[in-house]
């Protein structure tokens, strides 16, 4: 949740231009992850659990391109995105520990 609310404050900053680009794709992926995250807890069934971690892994990894192209793009000069890339990083090394220790 502190990653979801951390993207909304950078993308924020993103110019208005973008708001239906790429403001609106990254706070998308965001919050794709916890949601993908407590729909799969609440099926029922670990190879449910499993498949929804992953498709909440994928989220992230789309939101690590969209902040990668984000930090290319010139109106990102100033923009404070360790907000957003630690937070993430540490969230997908979850995900992956958690998926593998299912997966086993």
């Amino acid at each position: 949740m502190e990653l979801v609310v951390a993207v909304y404050e950078l993308s924020e900053q993103y110019p208005k231009s973008e708001l239906y680009g790429l403001t609106s794709q990254t706070r998308r992926s965001a919050v794709s992850i916890p949601s993908n995250i407590a729909e799969g807890r609440r099926r029922g069934s670990k190879k449910e659990y499993c498949q929804f971690l992953i498709i909440a892994y994928g989220s992230g990894s789309e939101l690590e391109t969209q902040i990668e192209i984000a930090k290319r793009l010139p109106f990102s000069k100033g923009l404070q995105f360790d907000k957003v890339t630690k937070p993430l990083d540490e969230v997908m090394r979850m995900l992956n520990r958690i998926i593998s220790s299912l997966r086993s």
